[in-house]
């Protein structure tokens, strides 16, 4: 913390320590202390860490007369933080407003292969100073940390906000036609070469994921934000101008190492589950017996992948409060393994087979994660052989 003190004390000399001229000549030299200063809007393309699948966004602050080129990003947060993966299950993760020179941060992303490009925004010196004044007060240790929240509350999210409420006039958007996708959906685009961070996503997420999205929601991306600010204007005065001023590629996109996922997709995985629950359960008609060891793996697998979605149900994440996929991964399940390994006959299986059936009706409303639909029809191959058992 005593390092961004220092940076931010540098900063405020190197950029504000000019505002106020002393002499005439002063304002016969620059026309206004904040005519040579650039705000851009700089977004990273997403990298292959898990992490960085989304891409980034943050603010570049550029006073080419003095020499200082800053970095405001709200992106930092520090794993060493007490009870961080807790915290994070619960949706009750803090990130932070930090502070770097360009260079370094520019180097990180193309260590990574990542592209880096600026958009210069059009901006009055009095839009700039207020942009400056707001940065500063977010810098205030009591107010550079923020609860982050991943669709409406994050890195790119907080740039945009801070651009919109310190400017003179008003931004407008031009929203893309017929571009209304789901929050489900940009997930899965920026997921789709690792299918097992798509399978987890969806397994999580709920069925407000799936509600078509406008153009604010959508903005939670860096790369939609970007080409929402290409397209904007901004008016001012009477006057219509565009929000971008100009635009600069950075950092060149790069080679990246993508590091092979498990070799085995989510649904080839659910399908070899279904060839076993077939076999066995043709080996149980034939030798007139029951196999209980596999009841008992598939109501411990479901009832704990249950329990993760009943924590989500008191998780402040977005959009994981109702999820009919606990309909199937049930934790009541792991209740009532003890009777069935004693082969008591219980309502569970009952019960289940129900709770089967409107999951498959569900798909109407939720888009459920790959596979699960084959895994429910396992489940129902295990619940209709126990509801016939005599």
């Amino acid at each position: 913390m005593k390092q961004f003190e220092n940076i931010f004390r540098t900063l405020l000399i190197a950029i504000f320590g000019f505002i106020v001229p002393t002499t005439a000549s002063a304002q016969d030299e620059v026309r206004h202390p904040m005519d040579s200063v650039e705000i851009g809007l700089l977004t990273c393309s997403p990298h292959e860490e898990i992490y960085s699948l989304y891409g980034h966004t943050a603010l570049r602050v550029h006073d080419l007369r003095n020499n200082a080129d800053w970095v405001f990003n709200y992106g930092v947060f520090n794993f060493k933080t007490p009870n961080f993966t807790l915290r994070f299950v619960f949706g009750l993760t803090d990130y932070e407003l930090g502070i770097a020179p360009t260079r370094p941060f520019l180097d990180y992303y193309e260590e990574w292969g990542s592209q880096v490009t600026e958009q210069v925004l059009n901006l009055t010196p009095e839009d700039k100073q207020r942009i400056m004044d707001a940065l500063a007060i977010n810098y205030k240790p009591e107010n550079r940390i923020y609860r982050y929240n991943f669709l409406y509350d994050n890195c790119s999210t907080r740039p945009r906000d801070i651009i919109e409420h310190n400017i003179e006039g008003k931004i407008a958007y031009n929203p893309r036609k017929d571009y209304a996708p789901s929050f489900r959906e940009m997930i899965r685009d920026h997921t789709a070469r690792h299918p097992w961070a798509t399978f987890g996503n969806d397994l999580l997420l709920g069925v407000k994921a799936d509600h078509k999205t406008d153009i604010r929601e959508q903005e939670f991306l860096p790369e939609n934000l970007r080409y929402d600010f290409d397209h904007a204007t901004i008016e001012r005065n009477g006057e219509i101008v565009p929000l971008v001023k100009e635009r600069r590629e950075l950092v060149r996109p790069g080679v990246q190492v993508i590091e092979e996922d498990f070799p085995l997709s989510p649904t080839l995985c659910c399908i070899l589950l279904l060839v076993l629950s077939i076999v066995i359960f043709a080996y149980e008609y034939i030798k007139k017996k029951t196999l209980r060891w596999f009841d008992i793996l598939l109501m411990t697998l479901s009832g704990l992948a249950g329990l993760a979605l009943f924590i989500m149900i008191f998780s402040e994440h977005p959009t994981t409060s109702i999820n009919l996929q606990i309909l199937i991964l049930n934790p009541l399940s792991l209740f009532f393994i003890w009777p069935v390994l004693k082969g008591r006959r219980t309502a569970w299986f009952t019960l289940s087979m129900l709770c089967t059936m409107a999951f498959l009706l569900g798909s109407f409303w939720q888009d459920y994660a790959e596979g699960m639909e084959i895994v429910a029809l396992c489940l129902l191959l295990r619940y209709w052989r126990h509801y016939h058992d005599k």
